[in-house]
Parts: structure tokens; sequence; C-alpha cells
């Protein structure tokens, strides 16, 4: 599960069935290029987050793949139809293998 202090997220908890909701959300990270150096000289190790996902119930909504020139603190924002209650899944997967999960309950009435 994300930390909550990392992400940011703005989805409905609630929507009429057949309605187009909006979903958004931001992680604070911050998407180290691997160009820059630190204070000292030394390079700044590479982390990106590289992929980003949203499932409804399981099933794919929306997948991308990010690259180095994505900005710190990516933004993300698309629609979804309502078609049934249950779990929309958020999650982000970096390069060296961890991944940041954001889980939110909504009912479609």
């Amino acid at each position: 599960m994300a930390n909550s202090e990392r992400v940011k997220v703005r989805i409905p908890s609630k929507a009429k069935k057949g309605e187009i909701i909006e979903i958004k959300t931001q992680l604070s990270h911050d998407m180290e290029t691997g160009l820059r150096k630190d204070g000292a000289g030394k390079t700044i190790p590479r982390h990106i987050i590289a992929r980003f996902t949203c499932t409804w119930n399981n099933e794919p909504v929306i997948s991308s793949d990010w690259h180095q020139a994505v900005s710190a603190n990516p933004f993300a924002s698309f629609f979804a139809l309502a078609t049934s209650s249950g779990k929309i899944k958020l999650s982000w997967f970096d390069e060296n293998g961890e991944t940041l999960e954001y889980i939110h309950d909504i009912i479609v009435e």
C-alpha cells in the first residue's frame, strides 16, 4: 500500500452507473535521471517510476510507461466509465523493483 504522504488522489466515492468519472493522482517522487550531481560532485543514481497502471475490479483502465523525461512529482489525470462497485487500484512501478499501490473503494448506484 502506498504511503499516504507520498500519494495524492482525487477519486469520487460514489458514481452513477454509466457516469464518466475523473481520476486524478500525484505521486511525490524525485524522478532522478542519473544526470545530476550532488554537492560533492558525485552523480545522483537514476531512480524513476517506469510504469503506472490503474485497474477497476482487476480490469485495466489505463497503463502507461514513463521515462526519464517525466517531471518530478508526476501527475496523472484520466477518465473512467463507472460500471460496477468495487475497487480502483493505482500502481506505480519503479526501476528498482519497488511498487507503490493505492486502493480506493467506489460505490456505483
